[in-house]
């Protein structure tokens, strides 16, 4: 068997073994795992202004304003988990991590959609429900979004010409894979939302978010981990210190 010469690891440290490592096998999982975050994520995305003006109510501007701000923190909180991933827990512990609060806000927004609007207390229950699950959606997919692509290319080898190659093909697969997903919950779960149940479409949203971890978590003995070079550090972590030695520098001059 061929030893790996990518500076990877297999589980509990090992180093990786190419022919049982790595490669289409683990690739091939996470592509079926993006496909089944997609289709989480614009299930929700796709219909919220209409969820927004209709069962709870809001004017079309309040609405708007309320999915950009969501869209907004989605864009922003990638940062601080690239930041978390590169320097504390790495991409395997925060997709972890960050898909499993994505199935808990999930839940928690079927959950709020059940909720019967019979009095002014429990339409104020709803809506905080709503928007604290939405939120942490927004959490989780910020915290999936740097790490998944990025841990799918780590099972190629960029030092083998043959899984160079691969890995291109990689991307190129999880770009269809994704577009299927995406046009496929936008034409499924909107029809369910709007015509059958709220409940039941945002039900099916956090099914697939839960399948796309389990599928995750299927291939944990064959995927290869990253190890940090020797001397390559958080870029983010260098600021502090690099910034404190230029100002002894200019002190000294």
């Amino acid at each position: 068997m061929a030893i790996s010469t990518d500076p990877s690891a297999a589980e509990l440290g090992n180093k990786a073994v190419r022919s049982s490592s790595g490669g289409w096998k683990s690739a091939r999982l996470i592509i079926f795992v993006e496909m089944a975050e997609r289709f989480a994520y614009f299930g929700v995305s796709s219909n919220l202004i209409t969820y927004l003006t209709g069962p709870l109510g809001q004017p079309t501007a309040a609405a708007a304003a309320n999915v950009n701000v969501w869209i907004g923190t989605m864009a922003f909180l990638p940062l601080l988990w690239a930041f978390v991933a590169d320097g504390c827990l790495g991409r395997f512990r925060t997709i972890i991590i960050s898909s499993s609060l994505y199935i808990l806000g999930l839940g928690s927004l079927s959950f709020s959609a059940m909720i019967p609007s019979h009095s002014e207390d429990s339409d104020q229950l709803k809506v905080t429900l709503f928007f604290c699950s939405l939120f942490l959606i927004a959490i989780g997919q910020s915290g999936y979004k740097p790490c998944a692509k990025v841990f799918g290319a780590d099972q190629f080898d960029g030092n083998d010409l043959k899984e160079r190659q691969a890995k291109s093909s990689y991307f190129n697969w999880l770009m269809f894979g994704s577009c299927v997903s995406i046009t496929t919950t936008r034409l499924v779960s909107t029809y369910i939302q709007e015509n059958l149940s709220w409940s039941l479409g945002f039900g099916i949203q956090c099914v697939s978010m839960l399948l796309a971890l389990l599928l995750f978590l299927l291939g944990t003995t064959s995927y290869r981990f990253t190890v940090e070079r020797e001397g390559k550090k958080n870029p983010f972590a260098r600021i502090g210190p690099e910034k404190l030695r230029i100002e002894d520098n200019r002190i000294q001059i």
